[in-house]
């Protein structure tokens, strides 16, 4: 019988592989352990988890971060996203761009996403788009500056410093090791751009992608009860937030020629709903971001903007919410538990040993952790016995991964080359969660 199934799927290997998924996938819904308390509340920790991701994540981070990305794709000179993050570029020069401005954007693991792909695609280097990649969530200033204050300036230091070698020893590593195969996309690059670069000056396209990052940046202004500057800033937020979208609609009325007429109906209604709706400010943000692509749509020249956004959200948030799920499912929600129960984490992590440092960053690169709350999480777990070691790996290695960006990054530059990145980001976390634990 063996035999024969073994010839069948010689002759026809991807009915083979239908029908294996379809067996494994009947095995694993028999066998489910539905009924048990542990199980069942797994499942609950994964809907409530997907079910916040979505209240607080969607709208105000992937939305505004989808139409960044597409607006990359189209309006960004891809000449000069090869002379400063292509594959031909100075290394300093590339790694240090990247690095850079994926600390100004202050984001998670998740929403950084789109915007990596957005350069990659628009010919930016492998080592310089991972740079960026990882520097975004990971080299987060006031992460830096909240982690000083709540866990200690020697472990705030080490982050810091740790996350900004680790962004261009990183980016560096992915370079050589396929410098080869970049060399091969930058010779396809340079003979596939030119007549499409936009003609804005630098300074006008510059403006253009400020005022839209500052938008998601301020959007998302979290709440830290410690720094009463930040919270200054986290009172006024909307009303930052309103003003860079005014600044922003001038802006394509001067440069872009969008309709006056337009422009005023959509902020008319965004005001109204802020009115109506104000203790829903995300349907107004809502609003104004499909606002704003309806009437991209409507516009010959601005439709590939609408295009390109819609590739990348199709593409990436299915992925994203899945990943979101699972990750629920094993570990639940901060302060709750999934199927991996909370005391075997902290058993595990409790020790500065090397195991303990290797199962904190790969913890760590699983888990998924939006902005600022890997901070508490930390906290909470070296109160329970958490080596510093173990503490600064999760911190090295959680921003930057989980579960929900691996599943993407592999559709943006496959496989391999995720593997490899995800392995970099633990092996480096582990070994500096190591030393630290040990010699500091």
């Amino acid at each position: 019988m063996f035999n024969t199934l073994i010839t069948l799927y010689r002759d026809n290997p991807r009915e083979g592989r239908l029908c294996a998924f379809i067996a494994l996938g009947f095995l694993a819904i028999y066998f489910i352990p539905a009924g048990t308390g542990r199980f069942d509340n797994a499942v609950l920790e994964a809907v409530y988890l997907t079910n916040w991701y979505a209240r607080e994540h969607v709208i105000l981070c992937l939305l505004p971060a989808f139409v960044i990305a597409g607006a990359m794709a189209v309006y960004i000179s891809q000449g000069s996203v090869m002379r400063y993050l292509g594959p031909d570029a100075s290394r300093p020069v590339a790694l240090g761009v990247a690095s850079v401005s994926g600390t100004l954007l202050a984001v998670c693991s998740c929403t950084v996403l789109p915007l990596f792909g957005g350069i990659y695609k628009r010919g930016a280097g492998l080592g310089p788009a991972i740079a960026f990649l990882y520097s975004g969530p990971a080299i987060n200033i006031i992460a830096i500056v909240v982690t000083s204050k709540v866990l200690g300036a020697e472990i705030g230091i080490a982050r810091g410093v740790g996350a900004i070698v680790f962004a261009i020893v990183i980016g560096l590593i992915m370079h050589v090791i396929y410098r080869r195969e970049e060399s091969e996309r930058a010779l396809n690059s340079k003979r596939g751009f030119g007549a499409a670069d936009d003609d804005k000056p630098l300074s006008i396209t510059v403006g253009f992608f400020a005022l839209m990052i500052g938008i998601l940046v301020f959007a998302n202004w979290a709440s830290v009860p410690d720094s009463p500057a930040w919270m200054a800033i986290y009172q006024a937020k909307w009303i930052i937030t309103a003003l860079l979208a005014a600044a922003f609609g001038g802006l394509l009325i001067w440069q872009w020629h969008w309709s006056i007429h337009q422009i005023a109906t959509l902020a008319a209604i965004v005001v109204l709903a802020a009115v109506i709706f104000p203790q829903y400010p995300q349907l107004a943000f809502a609003i104004g971001v499909i606002g704003l692509m309806m009437i991209a749509l409507s516009r010959s020249e601005d439709r590939e903007w609408v295009t390109q956004s819609w590739d990348f959200t199709k593409q990436i948030l299915p992925l994203l919410v899945m990943g979101v799920f699972i990750a629920g499912l094993l570990l639940g929600r901060p302060g709750h538990e999934g199927l991996i129960p909370n005391e075997w984490v902290e058993a595990a992590v409790g020790d500065n040993s090397l195991t303990s440092t290797a199962l904190a960053s790969v913890l760590g690169a699983f888990m998924y952790f939006s902005t600022l709350t890997e901070i508490p999480i930390v906290e909470a777990l070296m109160g329970a016995g958490m080596g510093k070691g173990p503490a600064l790996a999760l911190l090295l290695a959680g921003p930057a991964l989980s579960l929900p960006n691996m599943l993407v990054i592999r559709t943006v530059i496959g496989t391999q080359k995720t593997l490899v990145y995800c392995a970099l980001v633990i092996v480096m976390a582990t070994l500096s969660g190591f030393v630290y634990g040990n010699y500091q």
